[in-house]
């Protein structure tokens, strides 16, 4: 998965949202764009999607968590510190 690459510190992960969901979900892996696809509750509008995703990423992985590229996009890079590429993985197949 090359959405996912490990530097020092943590990950950097590719993702494409997918706003005004039911519910916050990893719904999957876009092998076209090399991308994983979240989609959240927020609706883009005054910074609501971007913290969503930093809210419920941070749940998820226990970690810190910050939108490093796309605040204003659909396609966004999040660093996450502190977790290894297997570890993330890991988490996100339970």
């Amino acid at each position: 998965m090359k959405a996912i690459k490990e530097i020092e510190g943590g990950i950097l992960l590719d993702i494409e949202v997918s706003p005004n969901a039911s519910k916050f979900e990893i719904s999957g892996y876009n092998s076209w764009r090399e991308r994983l696809e979240i989609r959240i509750k927020a609706i883009p509008q005054k910074g609501k999607a971007n913290k969503e995703i930093i809210k419920e990423m941070s749940k998820l992985t226990k970690m810190d968590v910050e939108i490093i590229s796309g605040l204003k996009s659909h396609q966004k890079t999040l660093l996450i510190n502190k977790i290894s590429r297997d570890d993330f993985l890991n988490i996100i197949r339970v």
